[in-house]
Order: C-alpha cells, then sequence, then structure tokens
C-alpha cells in the first residue's frame, strides 16, 4: 500500500516531519485507536474481516485527522502529474506564496521540500519504467534526465 504524505498526515495524526528519524509505538501515535484496532483484530474471525476494520479505521482517520493545507495537497499533486518535471517557482507563485513559504510549509507538512519531493516522484517513474523493460535512453529522455548513464547501477 501506498500513502500519501498528503494523506499521511491525517491518518497518523502528526505530520511526517514530526516522525523524522523516529521510532514511535502506534499507542503513542494513536492513542485509544490502536489499543480497541489490536482487540477488535484479536477478535475477527477472518483476514479478510480484519482488512475490514483496518480499512474502516484508516479512512476514519483520513476523514477526522488533521489536513495539509490545500495549496500543498495542490502542489503535491502537480507534482505527481507532472511526474517530478514542474518548477518549483511556478508552484509557489500559483499557489501565491514565496518560494520560501512554500518550501517552509512542505518540511513541516509534507516531510521535505518540494524540489526533493520532484526528485523522488521522477526517480520512481523512471525506476517502475526501466522494470517494466523500457529502454534507457527513451526513460531518459520522457523523465527529463541529462543522459542515460544516470540511470545506469
Amino acid at each position: 500500500m501506498h500513502l500519501s504524505p498528503v494523506v499521511a498526515r491525517a491518518v497518523l495524526g502528526v505530520g511526517p516531519a514530526d516522525l523524522d528519524r523516529a521510532v514511535i509505538a502506534l499507542d503513542d501515535l494513536w492513542g485509544r485507536d490502536a489499543s480497541l484496532l489490536r482487540e477488535q483484530l484479536r477478535d475477527a474471525p477472518s483476514w479478510e474481516s480484519r482488512f475490514a476494520l483496518t480499512d474502516a479505521l484508516l479512512a476514519r482517520r483520513c476523514e477526522t485527522g488533521p489536513c495539509v493545507a490545500p495549496e500543498l495537497a495542490w502542489a503535491w499533486d502537480r507534482i505527481v502529474v507532472s511526474r517530478g518535471r514542474v518548477r518549483i517557482d511556478d508552484l509557489a507563485f500559483q499557489v501565491g506564496w514565496s518560494r520560501k513559504r512554500l518550501w517552509s510549509r512542505f518540511r513541516s507538512q509534507i516531510g521535505c521540500s518540494p524540489k526533493r519531493v520532484a526528485k523522488l516522484v521522477r526517480f520512481d517513474h523512471a525506476a517502475h519504467h526501466l522494470a517494466a523493460g523500457t529502454s534507457a535512453a527513451r526513460v531518459a529522455a520522457e523523465g527529463g534526465y541529462a543522459d542515460q548513464s544516470r540511470l545506469h547501477l
């Protein structure tokens, strides 16, 4: 399962930046929700019902948890849709923020800078295409890499 950092903030109850390099027990993060889920999972008669319980809890937390700023959700979406090939200055302009404010809010609510997010999204896209058998030259050209040598290990 992939959990977008935009959704992770709501599901976890804190921003990813607050969890950086930390190991936190689920009980400390979710409190009573974690204890209740553990009890329900223990009493559930099947794996199907366990997954249903987990899905329901995650959906509820997603709906009721703290959200990232709408501007950040929009910027995140633009980065993903463009496969990481968007200028960060353009994103800041489009949301009406300074570049510095966009970077600061991204770090506090998403967990890393928008430039790092764009690089990771770009790399993820390239890695999936390489794994699917697309040639390195084609992946480099479509991904905006200077040349294919950056894609060889």
